[in-house]
């Protein structure tokens, strides 16, 4: 029934069990995966082992929704900088301390224009592409609804581009003509959303890192001037294909909540920094809306901690008909797998509307 709890969800059917996504674990916890699926499961297995794994555990998990997206920052990489990784992978193969810029100072951001350097699509080959990617999850995950879409929608894009210091340096020089950059950048991007909206995909994952945990990186005007026009771009042609669109942006966005939806989104992701309150009086009746349990509950490893982190969550989102329980900010691999099954067990117990 996890197909059916979730497609019910996202259109806003209320299904007798709140549906669940989680993330990290079936590309990174293998001793989680390991637990609930018996399969001999490691960083250094053979692919098919570790999709097998994954594909198990999403069954047993009963995963309502899966995340996916197809344009990332590789569609970035004639021109971008690299701001290195921390460790996140068990194996820590995913450090990377070669950090690199090719823009040198402020003056080169603002005059960087993204259709001569990363030019024109092929729009039919991209809808092909986003077709493709699309199968490719239901056939991987066939139990819950599935989608693809874009990562790189507007801030994340810039970030990757530039880098978080060249980015703060020139927004906070010269506001506007970042902001024009910012339009330009849009008008990039747009394609990608317009071949989108003719491709045969019924969820849209629609990403943008516009936030810290604190809150908003630039002042609230400025978003208001020139990011939330973008994404009203970038989002009419897919309502207007019938798609439904999930708007996912890490970090604190309650102040600005209000700005995304006049956008058009169906969905919200959101992490433990925005206020579910918030969201569950305000849309509630009128979104779908993902998250927000916090990973450090699990991480400290107490029963108590966990078990009330899930209570919170299922009571603020049992009366919404389309919210999904998740631990938003991911369970990392270096959660106690007992955190984890507990966790599991108290959803499980009280997930039943």
């Amino acid at each position: 029934m996890s197909f059916e709890d979730g497609w019910a969800a996202v259109n806003l059917e209320m299904p007798k069990r709140i549906p669940r996504v989680e993330f990290s674990i079936t590309e990174y916890h293998f001793d989680l995966m390991k637990a609930v699926t018996g399969i001999d499961v490691g960083p250094t297995s053979p692919p098919e082992v570790k999709r097998r794994a994954a594909q198990a555990f999403v069954r047993k998990w009963n995963y309502g929704i899966f995340f996916a997206y197809l344009i990332t920052k590789e569609q970035l990489a004639t021109k971008r900088t690299n701001m290195g990784h921390a460790v996140y992978a068990v194996d820590g193969s995913d450090f990377d301390d070669d950090i690199q810029t090719p823009f040198q100072d402020p003056e080169e951001v603002f005059a960087f224009d993204p259709w001569e350097t990363y030019g024109p699509i092929d729009k039919a080959e991209v809808t092909h592409r986003f077709e493709e990617h699309y199968r490719r999850q239901c056939e991987l995950y066939p139990t819950n609804v599935n989608m693809t879409g874009i990562y790189i929608s507007l801030i994340t894009g810039l970030t990757y581009i530039f880098g978080w210091e060249m980015l703060l340096i020139a927004a906070g020089l010269d506001p506007v003509r970042f902001g024009e950059l910012a339009n330009r950048y849009g008008s990039w991007i747009q394609q990608y959303y317009d071949a989108l909206a003719e491709a045969d995909v019924p969820v849209i994952y629609s990403h943008d890192d516009m936030v810290w945990a604190e809150g908003a990186i630039f002042h609230p005007e400025w978003y208001r001037k020139y990011v939330f026009p973008n994404l009203r771009k970038f989002w009419a042609p897919l309502r207007e294909s019938g798609k439904k669109v999930m708007f996912a942006c890490d970090g604190n966005y309650t102040q600005f909540v209000d700005d995304v939806a006049a956008c058009g989104n169906h969905g919200f992701w959101f992490e433990i920094f925005t206020d579910l309150s918030v969201m569950v009086e305000k849309f509630g009746r009128t979104h779908f809306l993902i998250g927000n349990a916090d990973t450090r509950t699990l991480l400290s490893g107490r029963r108590d901690r966990i078990r009330a982190e899930v209570e919170r969550c299922i009571s603020a989102g049992k009366n919404c008909p389309g919210y999904f329980m998740a631990v938003s900010n991911h369970i990392p691999p270096n959660t106690p797998v007992a955190s984890a099954l507990y966790y599991n067990q108290v959803y499980e117990e009280l997930c039943r509307r």
